[in-house]
């Protein structure tokens, strides 16, 4: 049976998007998908024009002054402590010498002290409150956040988590937190509605991916680097690319390619951050470390060419046929099923083939394909994407980011953290051990903005037609307007996608 516009509407909102704020479902009800279709082509789609977020370079270099006065700090600190603990001592020796061992002892109970106080008194004063590569992630956090808040439908958003979460880096790796925002708006929202080639390069020449997959140390054993200090490659990255990026684990590699890729990628790093105060954390290529020479990878040979060589092969990756059947097979799984419609993923990875990876015109096909439409609405939200539909459709803003993130945390999707170079499930099944904890927070959220809404008037905005007899009879018998506001957050109607 035919749907309704407004129950198309309202599906493609939440299929798509991060679910409707008030006036959305009746503002795309006319031509839902010429408005899905339409956000792919506005100017700018997806940017977040804010010019105090610092570059991948600033926040590598500014992480890295303040770990350096932080240490600067402490060994200061130490050494002060040092040339109490030795006064006291001198102090106690000359004591005992002149046989006053009561003045010694008070002396030394004293001195013993000091260095305790003035070490607690110097590290209140230096830790006022998160240091710099936490500040980074917190402003990073707010912008990626409010882009996702604030956005018509918010279909690009959704595409920029879905491709940083495939080409997922971890803020729990050291170096890594300071850059996870801006690698996310550098490599991933610049590229998001363009070629995936160029969006590949971006992403595997990013210091953030660099850093999280062990490339930026990566040494060929037969380069200038290599002979000097007896080291060898590490071959996360070219294992990460092919099983994960492009070609997928049934892509058709051997562990030959993975470790020729490797060699080939050596010397893709940064620039010095103490050497070069100027470019330090940006991309470089390092020759020294290279490996010299040919390499063959799924049976192309790839010339000499520093840099070159692993753009060559890289390329050749993003027009292969495994890589498109797997992309297109993440795509349809992320937004549509669990279990991927075989003829909609076979025409997307058409389409993506045809276009020379075009991500906008491969998204266009996803969300013209009836598939998308029809099927049904059994795809449970993840933690984050519940979270955005839950504050637009209540009109929470927020106040303090750490506790979007804090309930991430609890919800098992931390911020930038997934548990692996996989990245988070998007299988539904994943998820359902955490709709107790989701509760919690509805519960918290209706506290908060509940007795200033009108439950109604929220299911109304929020799910229009998708909203069953049975959910708003829960809401009608709900004990107050926080109650009802939980429930609907809670309902199977607004969990799903």
């Amino acid at each position: 049976m035919a749907l309704d516009s407004k129950t198309l509407a309202a599906t493609a909102l939440h299929r798509f998007g991060f679910g409707p704020r008030a006036g959305s479902i009746a503002s795309v009800a006319a031509d839902p998908r010429g408005a899905m279709l339409a956000e792919l082509d506005r100017p700018g789609a997806g940017r977040i024009a804010d010019s105090d977020l610092l570059t991948t370079g600033e926040a590598a270099r500014a992480a890295f002054d303040f770990r350096q006065e932080r240490k600067a700090g402490r060994l200061a600190l130490r050494a002060e402590s040092e040339a109490k603990q030795a006064e006291a001592k001198k102090v106690a020796d000359a004591a005992m010498t002149a046989g006053k061992s009561e003045m010694a002892q008070a002396e030394i109970k004293q001195m013993d002290g000091a260095p305790a106080a003035t070490m607690q008194a110097a590290t209140a004063k230096a830790n006022p409150g998160p240091g710099i590569p936490q500040q980074i992630y917190l402003e990073e956090a707010k912008a990626r956040f409010d882009s996702a808040l604030n956005a018509e439908i918010g279909l690009v958003d959704r595409l920029t988590w879905f491709w940083s979460n495939h080409f997922c880096v971890s803020a729990d790796k050291g170096q890594v937190r300071p850059l996870c925002g801006a690698y996310e708006r550098e490599a991933i929202r610049a590229n998001v509605l363009g070629k995936f080639s160029d969006m590949l390069l971006a992403v595997e020449s990013h210091p953030a991916m660099l850093l999280y997959l062990d490339n930026a140390r990566s040494i060929g054993p037969n380069s200038i680097a290599g002979q000097r200090r007896g080291k060898g490659i590490n071959e996360n990255l070219a294992r990460e690319i092919l099983e994960l990026h492009t070609l997928g684990v049934h892509g058709g590699y051997s562990q030959e390619d993975v470790t020729n890729f490797a060699k080939v990628i050596t010397g893709w790093t940064f620039s010095p951050l103490k050497q070069d105060p100027q470019h330090g954390g940006e991309f470089a290529f390092n020759d020294r470390m290279h490996e010299p020479g040919a390499q063959v990878v799924l049976g192309r040979s790839y010339n000499e060419g520093g840099y070159e060589q692993g753009r060559a092969v890289l390329l050749m990756l993003a027009s292969h046929s495994a890589t498109a059947k797997h992309i297109a097979t993440k795509l349809v799984r992320h937004f549509i099923a669990d279990d991927p419609p075989p003829a909609l993923v076979d025409r997307l990875a058409k389409r993506f083939l045809d276009t020379g990876g075009d991500l906008k015109e491969v998204t266009k096909s996803l969300v013209s394909a009836p598939e998308s439409w029809d099927a049904p609405r059994s795809k449970l939200k993840r933690p984050a994407e519940w979270i955005m539909s839950s504050m637009r459709a209540s009109g929470m803003m927020i106040s303090d980011v750490r506790r979007v993130i804090n309930t991430l945390n609890l919800l098992g999707e931390p911020l930038w953290r997934p548990p692996a170079p996989k990245g988070f499930p998007d299988e539904s099944a994943a998820w359902l051990d955490g709709l107790t904890q989701r509760l919690d927070i509805a519960n918290e959220i209706a506290r908060r903005v509940g007795g200033m809404t009108d439950p109604e008037t929220v299911a109304d905005d929020a799910l229009g037609p998708l909203a069953s007899a049975e959910t708003r009879q829960t809401l009608g018998r709900a004990e107050s307007r926080q109650q009802a506001l939980a429930l609907l957050l809670m309902s199977p109607e607004f969990q799903r996608r």
